[in-house]
C-alpha cells in the first residue's frame, strides 16, 4: 500500500522533489496527495504521471484535508522549523530539507518538538545516502590508509549574477530581522560539510569542539560565496572545508580522508571512490545510493534504520551557528574578482587552486598566502 505526501516547495529544488516522488509513485511505493505552494502549479509544472494532487498554500490545512502521513518540506530555510512543527503537531513524519535550519536555536526547536510529537525526521542530506559512505567507514576502520591524520571537502562551483536574484533570502544572511545564512557552506555546498563530519566520525553537536571561519564575497550579497571552515572534533580529528560558487572551471566537490598511509577521496555527487594506499596502485569504486524519502517510507513500515536523523546533523548546524554569528562576510578587493560577461558570473582567479590545497592541506585560505582574506574567527 503507498504512503501518502504532501510537498511543501515544488518549484525550484522542489521540482527535484517532484521528479522524484513520482519515481516513487510509479514503484507504488507513494502517492502524491497535495502540493503547499503559495501560487498553484500550473498543469505544465507537474511532472507527467503524478495525478492531480490538492493544492493549496495553507499547509496545515492541507496535511488535515489529505491526510498525509510523510511531509516533504523544501521551502526557504526560515520556515522550515514553524512548518516542521505544524506537521509533527499533527502526527506527520517529515523528509526536511538541508539546512534544516538558519540557527542552532531555531533546530533545537525543530528537533525537539519533532521528537517530543514522537514523530520521525529525515534530513535531506543525500549524500549521507551513498553506499560509500559505509564503505569509507570500513575502509578506516580496516586501517587501509593507516591513522586518520584530518578529512578535507573541497567545492569549487559557479553561480550567476542571477541567481542571488532568483528568491527574496537568496543570498542574504537575515531578512526583515529573522536570519537566513544563505552562503556557500550552509546551503549550496552544505553536502561537502555535513559529508566530512560524518566520515570524521563526528556527526552530533557533541562532537564538535572548535569552529574556525573566513567568509568572503566576490558577488554583491550579504552572505558570503567564498568560505573556508576548519572545525575541531571531540576524537581529535580535523575537518576542514573550502568552497566557493566562483569557480574559474566549475567541478565536483569532494572529500578527501588523510591518512598516515594514503587517502580516500569521495565525489559525494557521483557516489565515487578513490583509494590511494602505499604499496598498492589506484583503486576506484562506484557506489549504489539509497533515496532519503524511499529510506523514511521503508522505516515507517518495517523498521529500517533512518539514515539522517536530527541528531546526526548536529554538528553541522554548529557550523551553521558559527557561520551565523561570524561577523558579515568581508567583500573581496575589486581587483581580486572579475565578471565573465557571456556568463554573467564572478570568477575569483585562483580560488580552484586554493580550495584544493585547503581540502589537501587542512590549512585556511590566510593560511595559504590568499592576500584578500582577512584574519580567522574562532569559535569554541
Amino acid at each position: 500500500m503507498s504512503t501518502d505526501i504532501v510537498l511543501a516547495g515544488a518549484r525550484g529544488h522542489g521540482h527535484w522533489h517532484l521528479d522524484n516522488i513520482r519515481r516513487l509513485q510509479d514503484k507504488g511505493i507513494v502517492r502524491l496527495a497535495g502540493i503547499c505552494e503559495l501560487r498553484p502549479l500550473t498543469k505544465d509544472e507537474l511532472p507527467e504521471g503524478l495525478g492531480t494532487p490538492e493544492q493549496s498554500a495553507d499547509f496545515g490545512a492541507l496535511l488535515d484535508s489529505t491526510g498525509a502521513r510523510i511531509a516533504v518540506i523544501c521551502t526557504p530555510i526560515p520556515t522550515h522549523t514553524d512548518l516542521a512543527l505544524a506537521a509533527a503537531q499533527r502526527g506527520v513524519h517529515l523528509l526536511l530539507e538541508k539546512p534544516p535550519a538558519p540557527s542552532y536555536a531555531e533546530f533545537r526547536r525543530m528537533a525537539d518538538g519533532v521528537a517530543e510529537a514522537g514523530v520521525v525526521c529525515q534530513i535531506g542530506f543525500q549524500s549521507l545516502g551513498s553506499h560509500a559512505v559505509p564503505a569509507i567507514r570500513e575502509l578506516i576502520s580496516e586501517g587501509a590508509i593507516g591513522e586518520v591524520v584530518g578529512i578535507g571537502g573541497a567545492g569549487a562551483w559557479a553561480r550567476a549574477e542571477a541567481y542571488y536574484r532568483r528568491a527574496p533570502w537568496a543570498g542574504r544572511r537575515r531578512l526583515n530581522g529573522v536570519d537566513v545564512i544563505d552562503g556557500v557552506l550552509t546551503n549550496p555546498l552544505a553536502h561537502a560539510v555535513a559529508t566530512g563530519l560524518a566520515l570524521a566520525g563526528a556527526p552530533r553537536a557533541e562532537d564538535v569542539t572548535g569552529i574556525e571561519t573566513e567568509l568572503l564575497r566576490a558577488n554583491d550579497i550579504e552572505s558570503d560565496d567564498t568560505s573556508c571552515v576548519r572545525i575541531t572534533t571531540a576524537n581529535g580529528r580535523t575537518v576542514t572545508v573550502a568552497a566557493t560558487l566562483c569557480a574559474e572551471d566549475p567541478d565536483e566537490p569532494y572529500v578527501v580522508v588523510h591518512g598516515s598511509r594514503g587517502r580516500i577521496t569521495f565525489w559525494y555527487k557521483q557516489d565515487r571512490v578513490l583509494l590511494q594506499r602505499a604499496g598498492h596502485g589506484p583503486e576506484e569504486y562506484e557506489y549504489g545510493r539509497t533515496d532519503l524519502l524511499e529510506n523514511l517510507v521503508d522505516h515507517l513500515t518495517d523498521g529500517t534504520d533512518l539514515l539522517v536523523t536530527p541528531d546526526e546533523t548536529g554538528a553541522f548546524m554548529k557550523v551553521v551557528e558559527a557561520i551565523r554569528l561570524a561577523p558579515d562576510p568581508a567583500p573581496l578587493p575589486a581587483g581580486a574578482w572579475h565578471l565573465i560577461p557571456d556568463e554573467g558570473r564572478r570568477v575569483v582567479p585562483g580560488i580552484d587552486g586554493l580550495v584544493a590545497a585547503a581540502a589537501d592541506t587542512l590549512s585556511l585560505y590566510s593560511e595559504l598566502g590568499a592576500g584578500w582574506t582577512l584574519p580567522k574567527e574562532v569559535s569554541t
